[in-house]
């Protein structure tokens, strides 16, 4: 089922293959984003009844309807989620930073001020499973940085409802409004407004290639967070640690979708001939066992190491979503991680609580973008806006090095802006 390879016999891309949805999403998601914009709501509804098979008469989601929601959901799981908001909002509130002004030589004056974005779109998937978890994490960071209005899409089921724990989680979290519709024509009704859904400025969350597709395509036209590819966990383990515990870990992402990458790397041939064992023991009760299997038959390894040294350096290569190091003293290994989304320290702390519970945000880098780029956060619901005051005096004292500047460049008339005030 999953192959036990020796450090260096595959290169960190074998090692994380990070396959795409297929061909011809391109051209599919081209088509759909170009029908919503010409048509609106009558391209929403008939790509809802023909991908959804719902057929609906009103896109947004009433108040009845969230009403009736909260009288769905346990009261206990309401209980969960608002504990779950109360972490992540404790959390990102630390995120929360001012603006800077500062007072230089002749009363210069320098500064960047921060504004909330006033409009975001929040996508939320339906498909093989709901995701309120996604909800609380991709809305809490947004209204704590003060954006206006959070609109959030989600596809309905062939009912035409909308999954109440995934409501239940928009009322938790502050949503603003909910429209049931998904896919490429939910980025594509976000980014260009329809009759009933408002043109947002910004688009996060996660999605299936399409969606991926979608938010690509729409780039330039709205502002997105990350192109999410499927789900990753690499776990760094000794083999001091439980096989049971990091099979079930690596369980834990293999479900989301074939796609997905589960690794172990281990200083332990034991360890992983005993995690190889578990991983069969626990895929065959497990309720998403083929999608499960699928994912550790195409892209599951697990790779042994001459040590935890190099075990690290196979982490940094691959820039994981989601690290975790069930090994002893974590935080002393801490340092030595360069390219990670998040990191899960100790062998108490599985990558689910990250998942829903812990308050660090769960929308993070995949691909191996977790070289360059970071877990969403308040700032990316922040925009940021320089400024610069000088007074005659400061702009006489540097005019002429500014105008030779500009001339060095070739730009005669930016030159004469500077020289312009300082003529009869």
């Amino acid at each position: 089922m999953i192959g036990i390879y020796e450090a260096g016999r595959l290169s960190a891309r074998e090692i994380f293959q990070r396959k795409t949805g297929g061909a011809g999403v391109e051209a599919t998601v081209a088509e759909i984003l170009a029908a919503v914009e010409a048509q609106g709501d009558r391209a929403l509804l008939d790509y809802t009844r023909r991908f959804d098979r719902a057929e609906l008469t009103s896109l947004e989601v009433s108040r009845a309807e969230f009403q009736e929601a909260l009288e769905l959901v346990e009261p206990g799981f309401l209980d969960i989620l608002r504990q779950a908001a109360a972490n992540i909002r404790a959390y990102h509130e630390k995120q929360l930073r001012s603006g800077f002004v500062f007072t230089g030589p002749d009363g210069v004056v320098l500064g960047q001020k921060l504004t909330p974005i006033e409009k975001v779109g929040l996508y939320v998937p339906g498909g093989t499973a709901p995701y309120p978890s996604t909800v609380l994490m991709d809305s809490i960071p947004a209204k704590i940085a003060g954006c206006k209005e959070l609109v959030m899409v989600t596809p309905p089921t062939a009912e035409g409802k909308v999954n109440p724990a995934i409501l239940a989680a928009a009322q938790v979290a502050g949503v603003d409004r909910v429209f049931k519709v998904g896919g490429a024509q939910a980025i594509a009704a976000l980014t260009f407004g329809t009759e009933s859904v408002p043109r947002v400025d910004k688009i996060v969350g996660p999605g299936n290639a399409y969606v991926a597709e979608a938010k690509k395509q729409v780039f330039g036209r709205v502002a997105i967070d990350v192109i999410a590819g499927p789900s990753e966990i690499l776990v760094v383990a000794d083999g001091k640690s439980s096989p049971r515990t990091v099979a079930a870990d690596l369980l834990s992402q293999a479900e989301h979708d074939r796609l997905s990458t589960a690794v172990l790397v281990t200083d332990s041939r034991a360890l992983a001939q005993a995690v190889a064992a578990e991983l069969e023991k626990q895929l065959a009760v497990l309720p998403r066992r083929e999608i499960a299997a699928a994912s550790l038959e195409n892209n599951g390894k697990i790779i042994v190491t001459e040590d935890l040294g190099r075990a690290l350096d196979i982490a940094n290569e691959i820039a994981p979503e989601h690290l975790e190091l069930c090994v002893d003293e974590p935080f002393a290994w801490l340092p030595r991680v360069k390219n990670a989304g998040s990191v899960f320290l100790g062998r108490s702390c599985p990558e689910a609580l990250g998942d829903y519970f812990a308050g660090p945000n769960h929308t993070l880098p995949t691909g191996g973008t977790a070289r360059f780029s970071s877990p969403l956060s308040v700032d990316d619901f922040i925009k940021k806006t320089q400024f610069t005051y000088y007074t005659p005096q400061a702009l006489e004292r540097a005019a002429d090095k500014v105008a030779a500047f500009a001339e060095k460049e070739g730009l005669d008339g930016h030159a004469r802006s500077i020289r312009a005030r300082f003529e009869d």
